[in-house]
């Protein structure tokens, strides 16, 4: 017997339970994303200016550092999904926690582990300092983005077929809600203790609760709990669309489709934009006379908004081509990215909003139910570790873009139109993201 299906009746029997054990799933998967958070962009955003304060590097250097460890960590990603196609999410998830938890402690005291190294009059310690910022960034975008991220996605997405999409969008308003609030909540934990405490007593809360937690309720395939997906038998087909995959695809099998870029790329370059601006939220918007409080309350519209999507979205996607959901999240990005370059008019900050929840909500959506749907479950992990890699990567290089582009050119605007012009290009080829599926329904009716 696999170890991942050693021990699924311990502490408890998922079968045993009165009610389909695939609605605890989505309680465990949007705590899982949820406490991603201070791995995400919106939870390193708020300590930012901490660690440039008390580290003693500029913001170009940090940006740098940050970038160089998150693409480093997308490297290793398809091998993460590897090991969660083997092991399954309970394991890899209880890993990911304690990697996220130990780094966590490291960056809470990382001004003093750098300076116990090379002092900091040193010739060598701006360059030191960058390296182990870089480890840092590595192990936590690695740990909370990546890996705990895919898990719980992909371990919800397992569980369900028919009501795929409904049960993401349940997930996505209370993820969209907790990350919304996550800067101002990680913003009052500072001031009510410190930058350190806060990092400290999040690495408490996630590397023994949330390790316990995910060994408690997490489980990988309904079929390993002598349970099916959905909990009841369904066909084929919800009305017009493939629910059930014809083939199982194989991750080179899937990136060798133009349909697989189509979704693949709005997706990372949507994390490229919001990890850009995100990363320098307070100073993005003080070029536009906008204060820190009012920057930061910028995510409570969005979410508010993008929560009504994403869960509209999430419902209407199990009934409904993904190709109309892909071409409403490029034109909110479209929308996004002109108002953000000319942000401090405003009528664009209103824009902004709009615009960006409109991507916001159909992320959730597209990120977690274009690939079961499109290319099976069997490689499930594999294909999302890439996909999570491409996007990672792209993150990575958000927060440098606008950095450079402000040191450069004193403005944040040029890097929100290089995006743009990506996304017009994607938007023209849009109308070729059809389900591969399709292909191997016809050969199978002979159509």
């Amino acid at each position: 017997m696999q170890l991942k299906q050693r021990f699924n009746n311990f502490p408890f029997n998922p079968s045993k339970i009165p009610f389909f054990y695939g609605w605890v799933v989505v309680f465990a998967a949007t705590i899982g994303v949820l406490f991603s958070a201070p791995g995400q962009t919106t939870g390193v955003a708020t300590f930012t200016d901490y660690l440039i304060e008390n580290i003693g590097i500029s913001r170009d250097q940090i940006s740098t550092a940050y970038m160089f460890g998150t693409i480093g960590s997308s490297f290793i990603l398809t091998y993460a999904g590897q090991l969660y196609d083997k092991y399954g999410a309970r394991w890899v998830g209880m890993a990911a926690a304690l990697l996220m938890g130990f780094v966590l402690v490291l960056f809470s005291q990382s001004d003093h582990i750098i300076k116990a190294i090379v002092p900091q009059h040193s010739s060598a310690y701006v360059s030191v300092a960058i390296a182990t910022c870089i480890l840092f960034f590595f192990m936590l975008r690695f740990s909370g983005q990546g890996v705990i991220t895919m898990v719980s996605r992909n371990m919800l997405m397992k569980w369900f077929i028919a009501r795929r999409g409904l049960v993401n969008g349940i997930s996505s308003v209370f993820v969209s809600l907790g990350f919304s609030i996550a800067p101002l909540s990680f913003d009052l934990l500072i001031e009510g203790t410190s930058w350190r405490w806060a990092w400290l007593l999040m690495a408490m809360g996630i590397g023994i609760g949330f390790f316990l937690f995910v060994f408690i309720f997490f489980r990988d395939n309904p079929e390993d709990c002598d349970q099916i997906p959905d909990g009841e038998q369904h066909g084929n087909k919800e009305r017009d669309v493939i629910i059930r995959p014809f083939k199982q695809f194989t991750l080179k099998e899937a990136r060798s489709g133009l349909t697989f870029w189509l979704f693949v790329l709005p997706i990372a370059i949507y994390a490229m934009f919001i990890t850009g601006y995100v990363f320098h939220l307070v100073s993005v918007f003080a070029e536009a006379d906008i204060d820190k409080d009012k920057a930061l309350s910028v995510f409570i519209p969005i979410s508010l908004i993008s929560v009504t999507l994403a869960f509209a979205g999430g419902w209407i996607s199990d009934k409904i081509k993904l190709q109309y959901l892909l071409f409403l999240m490029l034109a909110g990005m479209i929308v996004a990215l002109i108002s953000l370059a000319r942000i401090n008019h405003g009528f664009y900050y209103y824009a902004f909003i709009i615009g960006s929840s409109i991507p916001s909500g159909m992320y959730n959506v597209l990120l977690s139910v274009t690939w079961p749907r499109f290319y099976g479950r069997d490689h499930l992990g594999k294909i999302t570790g890439f996909v999570m890699a491409i996007i990672v990567f792209a993150s990575a290089l958000g927060p440098i873009l606008f950095s450079l582009s402000h040191s450069h050119f004193g403005t944040y605007s040029h890097a929100s139109y290089l995006l743009l012009i990506a996304i017009l290009i994607l938007s023209a080829l849009a109308y070729k993201a059809h389900n591969p599926q399709d292909k191997y329904e016809s050969e199978r009716t002979g159509d």
